[in-house]
């Protein structure tokens, strides 16, 4: 699963509450797949029975993301290593491939040398794009033979996550200590700016309409908003903590922020870049998943072991699902019809 192609398929929220408009019966059907990192294994959530109801062992020490093919059949884990971005420990050179009907894993992609892979992402031409932090770059994929097809350079050390826009032509990746994002052309890959924010930033996410880039300071309480246009910081949004992931709903209305120092998750909004709800979830939420259809908000919590599944209707964290051990990375497994 795209990340954020899938949203192109969703249906309107209502423009004043941000609750949900009439969703077709299939747009709530899916499966929350999430990262556990103290276990090394790759939980499978039903959300509607609100529990883990499988776990896969993955191949390696860790993983700490995960994708779904667009199809909801595959889950996808790159094998990062132990340790923290940009602190010693082992390198991950592989990703899993996982079939996710049958709880098994499939097959193993090696990268050919350590590169410490993170963040997958499909785009809309197919493949898979994977940030391979030791060599600067993004991994691309094919996922129909498992074969490495080349490189994208970030120029920059630790580009851990990035997005990439709807039509697949550009992606923004978050280099964490250099505290950069980097503006890259997909096609004629290469890097058309690297955008400074501070000397510590983490995480990144685009708008629905792909006109804006968010990534959060870490040394400063406040969000970069940045012009995908110019390439240039638009503006700083003060939080009243440090944000991590963050996650557009499928109106385009909110951005839902993970507030690990505080306990909580955030909801800006992209309209008056005011911060109007806060709500309370278990410590350290680190990943921000907004649903296709847009009614609910998946945050992992890693000290915590849980999923919280907040309400986007209600504007209430509706349930608490128990995952695995450092619950990290999310992705939804689309079911089709």
């Amino acid at each position: 699963m795209f990340r954020r192609a899938l949203f192109a398929a969703v249906v309107a929220m209502t423009a004043q509450g941000g609750g949900a408009a009439d969703v077709p019966a299939q747009a709530s059907r899916g499966l929350l797949l999430v990262t556990n990192k103290g276990d090394q294994t790759l939980g499978i959530i039903d959300p509607a029975l609100g529990k883990q109801v499988a776990t896969v062992k993955e191949s390696g020490i860790t993983g700490h993301e995960v994708i779904a093919s667009p199809d909801g059949k595959t889950a996808y884990v790159p094998i990062y290593g132990n340790s923290g971005v940009g602190k010693p420990g082992t390198d991950g050179q592989t990703l899993d491939v996982i079939d996710i009907a049958s709880r098994r894993r499939v097959a193993t992609i090696d990268f050919g040398q350590a590169e410490r892979p993170h963040c997958p992402q499909f785009g809309p031409d197919g493949k898979l794009y994977v940030s391979t932090e030791i060599t600067n770059s993004i991994t691309v994929i094919d996922p129909a033979t498992h074969k490495v097809l080349g490189k994208v350079p970030t120029d920059q050390p630790e580009s851990h996550m990035f997005a990439i826009t709807k039509d697949g032509k550009r992606a923004f990746t978050s280099n964490v200590h250099p505290g950069s994002v980097s503006a890259i052309d997909l096609v004629a890959r290469k890097v058309l700016a690297t955008i400074p924010i501070s000397p510590y930033s983490q995480r990144i996410a685009l708008s629905v309409d792909d006109r804006r880039a968010f990534t959060a300071d870490q040394n400063e309480p406040r969000l970069a908003v940045i012009d995908t246009a110019t390439n240039k910081v638009e503006r700083f949004v003060a939080l009243p903590g440090s944000a991590y992931g963050t996650a557009p709903t499928p109106d385009g209305r909110f951005l839902v922020m993970a507030l690990p120092t505080l306990n909580k998750v955030g909801v800006l909004d992209l309209q008056s870049m005011q911060l109007t709800r806060t709500f309370d979830v278990p410590k350290a939420p680190q990943e921000v998943l907004v649903r296709p259809d847009g009614l609910f908000a998946y945050v992992s919590c890693d000290a915590s072991a849980k999923v919280a599944a907040i309400d986007l209707r209600a504007w209430k964290v509706e349930r608490l699902i128990d995952a695995g051990p450092m619950a990290d990375g999310l992705a939804w497994a689309a079911a089709k019809p």
